[in-house]
């Protein structure tokens, strides 16, 4: 991808490596923003990726919003409206990524950069991290439906309605994330986890991924029968037979993605 100037992308082993890179502190601007849903559209139609690490350059993973270039661009009648709709777009396309995101917070994900993270699907964080949501300084809002997917109710309301931070730490002990590590080891342990998901049939997690996205919001009963719906989908794929063959045969499986 060589279109790309404040995202970098890098593939090894059917994992896609994309690090947000605005310096300072890679707020969301409308170049960081679009260039992330485009990445992560394009690799949702690229074989060659199996799984994605989503982390950031710097200090910080982001920051959030880019206010100074918010300002700027939502002055003109509708221009507010397609920022709005551009910002929550960038979100969706993380959590409607056809293939797994790995999530490495290597610093603080603040307001925007929060619901980056609680699109993914697989949260780990340096000890540097913090997660946040400060709009309440700045007199906005932002981030906190997203982050009903992290924190239970007090915690939530606590942080949207004080900005307070919660570091990796605490995250780490409410279960939030998967791993609180040294900042030297948060690629490497992310990359082991996107690895092991390449590792799968790229059918099976890219289904599974579909299914927990469409039964997130449904009751169990409806939810439990689309899951079956899907199981039965999937055993008809290449994929499952040659993962049964394998499983009977005791030998790797050797996944084509069919």
């Amino acid at each position: 991808m060589q279109d790309l100037t404040q995202l970098r992308f890098e593939l090894q082993d059917f994992v896609a490596t994309l690090t947000l890179d605005a310096p300072p502190v890679n707020a969301l601007s409308r170049t960081l923003n679009d260039e992330l849903t485009l990445a992560l559209d394009r690799i949702s139609e690229m074989p060659e990726v199996r799984a994605v690490v989503l982390t950031g350059a710097g200090h910080v993973f982001c920051a959030g919003a880019d206010l100074k270039a918010r300002a700027s661009m939502t002055q003109g009648v509708g221009d507010l409206t397609r920022h709005l709709r551009r910002t929550r777009e960038c979100f969706h396309a993380v959590r409607e990524c056809a293939k797994p995101v790995v999530c490495a917070v290597n610093g603080a994900a603040l307001g925007a950069g929060l619901a980056l993270v609680a699109s993914s699907d697989i949260l780990l964080a340096s000890e540097k991290a913090s997660f946040g949501l400060p709009e309440v300084d700045v007199g906005l809002m932002g981030g906190g439906r997203h982050g009903m997917r992290l924190f239970s109710h007090s915690r939530l309301r606590r942080m949207m309605l004080t900005g307070m931070r919660v570091d990796a730490q605490e995250l780490y002990r409410l279960g939030v994330i998967e791993a609180c590590t040294a900042p030297d080891q948060l690629l490497p342990e992310a990359l082991a986890i996107a690895r092991s998901i390449a590792s799968k049939s790229p059918v099976a997690t890219r289904l599974a991924k579909h299914t927990l996205n469409v039964i997130e919001d449904m009751s169990l009963r409806d939810g439990y029968r689309y899951e079956q719906d899907m199981t039965a989908q999937i055993s008809q794929s290449e994929d499952s037979k040659e993962a049964q063959r394998a499983f009977a045969e005791k030998r790797p499986p050797v996944f084509t993605g069919r």
